[in-house]
C-alpha cells in the first residue's frame, strides 16, 4: 500500500506564501514600525516630523532660508533656490503618480493612524520624495546642508511609525526624489560640492 503523505493544515501554505511575498513583508515591516508609535515620546516625534514634512513645507522653508542667508553669494543663493525648486518638483511629481497608481493607504487592525492625511492614496510617498530631493540637493551647500540627510531619513521613517504608508511607498518616493534631484543637478556644482573653497 502507498503511504499517504500527511495533509498540510488548512491555510498553512497560503499563510506562509502571504508572509514571504513582497506584499506580506511590506505589511509586516509596517506593523513592526507602527508598533513603535505606541510609545508616547516616539509618537510625538513622529507626528512632528510627519506634519513638518507635509507638502514638503519643511524643505521648502529650509531652501528659502538658505537662499536668504546667502544673499551676498549669488552662486550659493542660486544653488539653494535650485534645490528648493527640485523639492517642489519631486513633491508635485509624486502627487501626480499617486493619482495614477491609486494604491489605498494601509489599514492595520487596532492601529489607528497617528496623523490625518490629505489624500487617500499612498504610492509613492510624497514626504519621502521631497525629503530625498532635499537631502541630495542641499547636502553639498555647507554645514547647514549637512543636517538635511539625517533629518530626511527621520521624516521618511516617521510616515511608517504614524501608519500612513507602506515601506514600499516610502522606498519608491525616496527613489523618485533622488532621481529628480540628480537629474536637476546634472552639469552643476554647488559652491561646496568640490571640497573647501580657497582664497
Amino acid at each position: 500500500m502507498r503511504e499517504e503523505s500527511p495533509r498540510p493544515r488548512p491555510g498553512t501554505d497560503r499563510e506562509e506564501v502571504a508572509v514571504l511575498s513582497p506584499t506580506g513583508l511590506d505589511r509586516r515591516l509596517l506593523v513592526a514600525l507602527r508598533a513603535r508609535g505606541t510609545d508616547a515620546r516616539v509618537a510625538a516625534v513622529a507626528r512632528a516630523l510627519s506634519l513638518g514634512g507635509e507638502h514638503g513645507a519643511l524643505w521648502l522653508a529650509a531652501g528659502l532660508l538658505g537662499a536668504a542667508r546667502s544673499a551676498g553669494d549669488p552662486v550659493r543663493r542660486g544653488a539653494w533656490l535650485r534645490g528648493t525648486a527640485l523639492v517642489g518638483t519631486a513633491h508635485l511629481t509624486s502627487m501626480v503618480l499617486k493619482r495614477v497608481v491609486r494604491r489605498p493607504r494601509p489599514r492595520l487592525p487596532g492601529a489607528v493612524p497617528l496623523v490625518r492625511t490629505v489624500g487617500r492614496h499612498s504610492f509613492p510617498s510624497a514626504h519621502a520624495a521631497s525629503s530625498a530631493a532635499a537631502a541630495l540637493a542641499f547636502c553639498t551647500l555647507g554645514p547647514a546642508g549637512l543636517c538635511v540627510p539625517p533629518l530626511a531619513v527621520a521624516v521618511c521613517v516617521s510616515r511608517l511609525v504614524v501608519g500612513v504608508h507602506y515601506p514600499t511607498d516610502v522606498a519608491a518616493g525616496a527613489a523618485l526624489g533622488a532621481l529628480i534631484a540628480r537629474l536637476g543637478t546634472v552639469g552643476t556644482r554647488g559652491p561646496y560640492s568640490g571640497g573647501a573653497r580657497h582664497g
